[in-house]
């Protein structure tokens, strides 16, 4: 007792000797449950704490159950927990591929968040219902097969998937343009049927029906709740940063859940976007890219939340539009966002060669996943081909799961996001620049940018106040207490491994 004991006091830890070896019986099972709830730092005292307990006589020498305990809980940790929004069409399909394969020690997949895209909301919802179904075939066939199975982390944690928004803020007509086909996957549910869920998967979601379908799709609870809420239900059960929001589609969703609550909605711990042109051109008009585009009053919303202050950044609200609350004056905090433009992304794409070279002997020994996502890959390869008709080899930007990419390896140093963050704004109104990223590219100083850093108060300290009062800037891009701040990827661990590393990944 007393060797434990002195242990104890040296190996500081969040209880007293007496409450622990109170808690603690002479059994393996009761041992390793008094370490329920202790800090993570106290598993750096379990070696020592273990020995003098077993010498002392206190437990049963069963401590490799013990020890296989501790590293149990600790792998059970993610490295990240996220929650994806995103209007599944091809590459929102690839990067939930990527997302539901890696492993539970790397991400945890808390939620689905669905929105409408190049097609209406119900053929995303039913894209990703497809997705688990056709993934529950690829567990059968590579049992069959005597591969490993793959996906740990979506047999590990059971996801939420929730229906969102149908249009964007300010529109109450989608408009669709269908660019990867009625269904948003080239029509891959006409061409293999057998691949295709059955209709039960539009009842999860309906509120008015009380049968229980979830059998059908064991692996996610569909939420019969709005997106938006059901994001803000997860932000508020969880502790603040722990939970990122990768936003891959239009920003609708998180617009809703930011201005409904957005004390709650900055518990995130960091909001990564897929969206925008900034030094390049857009992708839908010369400027603009497709998911700002479709709901530009959206990204403005939520990206003013990361300015020290939102009021100087908030767009213009249409009169028709009701629902929508003003930002707090004061807010406890600032939004972290990290953005993925086309700027980065049309960098890492997937040729077709390589894709069809690579997937070609999992399409003839029958893998349903290759199948079905050739299909839709390919189409998305013609399509690209028929628009550009130069006779070049079609490549398909790897947009949406550059994000999951980063969220997965954002510790590798070779990611490249300055550390002075870029003072971007969304075009809300424009008749010919609607979606497109603005940034002030003039030469000129600030002039309380040198003050700014020693200052207690920046809003209060009238020594700034006075040299941000610049004449003439009634937009505030010279000033250091206006605009937003917004982290921008610029580099990453390399242009051409991703297409690599999404192969392995997914196809194992």
């Amino acid at each position: 007792m007393a060797i434990a004991a002195a242990s104890l006091r040296i190996w500081t830890y969040p209880v007293t000797a007496k409450v622990f070896l109170g808690r603690l019986k002479n059994t393996t099972s009761n041992f390793m449950r008094c370490f329920d709830g202790v800090e993570p730092g106290f598993y750096l005292m379990k070696t020592p704490l273990l020995l003098c307990l077993l010498e002392s006589g206190l437990i049963a020498p069963d401590i490799f159950t013990c020890f296989n305990y501790f590293q149990k809980k600790e792998k059970m940790a993610p490295k990240c927990k996220i929650i994806l929004d995103t209007d599944p069409g091809v590459d929102d399909v690839m990067a939930l591929l990527l997302a539901l394969s890696a492993s539970p020690e790397e991400l945890e997949l808390a939620m689905i968040s669905v929105t409408y895209g190049n097609v209406p909301l119900e053929c995303c919802l039913r894209n990703v219902a497809a997705l688990y179904h056709v993934l529950e075939k690829e567990f059968e066939w590579r049992k069959s097969q005597g591969r490993p199975e793959g996906y740990e982390t979506l047999k590990a944690h059971k996801t939420i998937v929730a229906a969102g928004a149908e249009h964007s803020l300010a529109d109450p007509v989608l408009a669709a343009d269908y660019f990867h086909g009625a269904d948003g996957l080239h029509n891959v549910h006409d061409i293999h049927e057998d691949l295709k869920p059955a209709d039960t998967w539009k009842a999860l979601f309906d509120k008015d029906d009380d049968t229980d379908h979830s059998p059908s799709y064991p692996r996610f609870t569909a939420s019969k709740e709005p997106a938006y809420k059901e994001m803000l239900r997860l932000l508020r059960e969880n502790p603040p940063d722990t939970i990122s929001i990768l936003a891959v589609g239009p920003l609708t969703n998180v617009a809703l859940a930011a201005t409904e609550d957005p004390e709650t909605f900055l518990r995130v711990k960091e909001l990564v976007v897929m969206g925008g042109a900034v030094e390049v051109p857009g992708n839908v008009t010369p400027t603009a890219e497709f998911n700002t585009y479709a709901d530009p009053l959206a990204a403005a919303l939520v990206y003013a939340l990361s300015s020290p202050n939102p009021a100087s950044t908030l767009p213009p609200i249409p009169s028709h539009i009701t629902g929508i609350k003003p930002y707090p004056a004061k807010l406890s905090r600032q939004l972290t966002v990290t953005l993925c433009p086309l700027d980065i992304t049309n960098l890492h794409f997937i040729n077709k060669n390589y894709f069809n070279e690579a997937v070609k002997p999992l399409v003839d020994a029958g893998s349903p996943l290759a199948r079905w996502a050739a299909h839709f890959i390919n189409g998305a390869f013609n399509k690209i081909d028929s628009m550009e008709g130069d006779g070049r080899e079609p490549e398909l930007a790897l947009h949406d799961p550059f994000t999951v990419w980063y969220m997965l390896t954002h510790d590798d140093p070779r990611w490249g996001v300055p550390a002075k963050p870029e003072d971007l704004r969304v075009e809300t109104i424009g008749q010919w620049t609607a979606g497109s990223y603005i940034l002030d590219k003039r030469v000129r100083s600030k002039p309380g940018e040198a003050s700014v850093d020693l200052s207690a108060d920046s809003e209060a300290d009238p020594h700034l106040v006075t040299l941000d009062e610049v004449p003439g800037d009634t937009m505030g891009w010279l000033s250091v207490r206006k605009g937003n701040r917004i982290r921008r990827v610029i580099k990453t661990p390399g242009e051409s491994i991703f297409k690599e590393i999404w192969m392995q990944r997914v196809f194992g």
